[in-house]
């Protein structure tokens, strides 16, 4: 058998596990090691030891700890309360102006913690109940939080990103620079919509009563001061790392202990709340490892059989595409496995194959970083089985369908489909930032 086939098979294989619903980091572990095994003998099982062993050397990986203990740090003790709260009292008086509200939310929240699972649960469970109250249209606020918590991986600092610059060997600190500008074009693309769709029928999205919008100076200031924390945390983690005063893992270790010391000073870090944040931290951060060990002997494979310059060869030589048509197939294949898939098990999938691809077809690395989060987050926003439809009717009130789920979250896809395009034809868009910052 040709090691083509072999790696044909590999991934056939590969898939038919997930979709028989085996854990993301067994299946791909386990077709590597049993394929290696068959390969090379007993040698082949240094693959998964040398694989444990470059695992443990990778400093840069005590970055996911951190960051996921900050986020849920600020969730746990329940500091966008206060957030929520700002944007009420700010946002209140303008047509669709709470849904508006709630996608600024969602990035300040992803300015504090790099999930969108995170933004996900906050805003299920702090805007929804409360825009539904407010009259506001169930389809209309259930694509808003949907939406805006897609801005989660894209925003520093985004876990997702990370995990794509360990396996991608690209700099942190430059994907995290260039997801910001793209991360803000999609939320004020989304903010555009809200508000010109609430213009057009207030109905969708009713203005506060007067009698609430009846709110001292001194009030409204006292509740914007609510939305300089998270700012605050953001920048006493970004500004020393993007200046070279600290390295990634120190400015990770400092958003984490602010974010710490802030749920102290405002009298919230009670034993549960620490708790629950040690708890969850481990169980993410024990995933996310198990999920690249398995990435990493699944890549030492395929790279052996050379797979990647196989299919480099079929798609330019014998199938004679352009690099253009060959980056679009490969987005759309995302489409495809994120009606089952997570956007950490995409990455850790295809990451072998495509990202030797895109640097074969001159593509930045960089950039195509930032179209692999964006894509991925339309892949499990769309149906049947995108994963944040389903996430999100676990959390929504009865009153809310798997129906109106779904017809909720078209008009919202369709803008990070332009948003995509617009970076996809301006790539300077994602890379202006990182390029002026480190003077590329």
């Amino acid at each position: 058998m040709s090691h083509e086939m072999i790696a044909m098979f590999m991934f056939s294989l590969m898939m038919l596990m997930l979709f028989t619903g085996q854990r993301v980091f067994a299946a791909i572990g386990g077709v590597a090691a049993v394929a290696a095994l068959a390969l090379w003998g007993t040698g082949g099982g240094e693959i998964p030891f040398s694989s444990a062993m470059k695992l443990m050397k990778w400093y840069p990986l005590l970055t996911l700890p951190m960051f996921v203990f900050m986020g849920y740090v600020l969730s746990e003790s329940r500091i966008a309360d206060d957030l929520y709260k700002m944007f009420h009292v700010w946002m209140g008086p303008v047509s669709g102006g709470l849904a508006i509200g709630t996608i600024g939310l969602m990035v300040l929240i992803s300015a504090m913690n790099g999930l969108s699972v995170a933004g996900m649960a906050i805003g299920a469970t702090i805007a929804l109940p409360e825009l539904l109250r407010r009259g506001y249209d169930k389809k209309m606020v259930t694509g808003v939080i949907q939406a805006g918590s897609s801005l989660g991986i894209l925003v520093p600092p985004s876990v997702v990103l990370v995990l794509y610059a360990m396996i991608a060997r690209q700099p942190v600190g430059q994907l995290w620079l260039a997801g910001i500008v793209p991360g803000l074009v999609m939320a004020g693309l989304f903010i555009l919509y809200i508000y010109i769709r609430c213009r057009i029928n207030p109905a969708l999205g009713p203005v506060l009563p007067e009698d609430e919008r009846q709110v001292r100076t001194g009030e409204k200031l006292r509740l914007l001061s609510a939305g300089l924390l998270p700012l605050a945390i953001f920048f006493a983690m970004m500004v020393p790392f993007v200046n070279g005063w600290t390295s990634l893992v120190e400015s990770s270790a400092v958003g984490a202990v602010t974010a710490f010391m802030a749920a102290v000073l405002k009298g919230r870090m009670t034993r549960t709340v620490f708790e629950n944040s040690v708890r969850q931290t481990l169980a993410i951060s024990c995933m996310f490892m198990w999920i690249i060990l398995a990435a990493l002997g699944f890549g030492a494979v395929f790279d052996g059989l050379g797979a990647v310059r196989a299919i480099d060869s079929l798609f330019t030589d014998q199938l004679g595409l352009d690099p253009w048509t060959i980056l679009i197939l490969m987005q759309l294949s995302f489409l495809v496995m994120g009606t089952f898939l997570d956007d950490t098990a995409m990455l850790v999938i295809v990451a072998p194959l495509y990202v030797p691809l895109v640097h074969a077809l001159g593509f930045d690395l960089v950039w195509y970083g930032v179209l692999y989060t964006i894509t991925t987050q339309i892949a499990y926003m769309t149906p049947p089985f995108g994963y944040n439809l389903f996430l999100m009717r676990a959390m929504a009130p009865p009153e809310i369908t798997l129906r109106d789920i779904y017809g909720s979250i078209a008009p919202f896809v369709l803008v990070m489909i332009a948003a995509l395009v617009l970076i996809m034809a301006f790539p300077q868009l994602a890379l202006w930032l990182p390029d002026y910052v480190y003077g590329k």
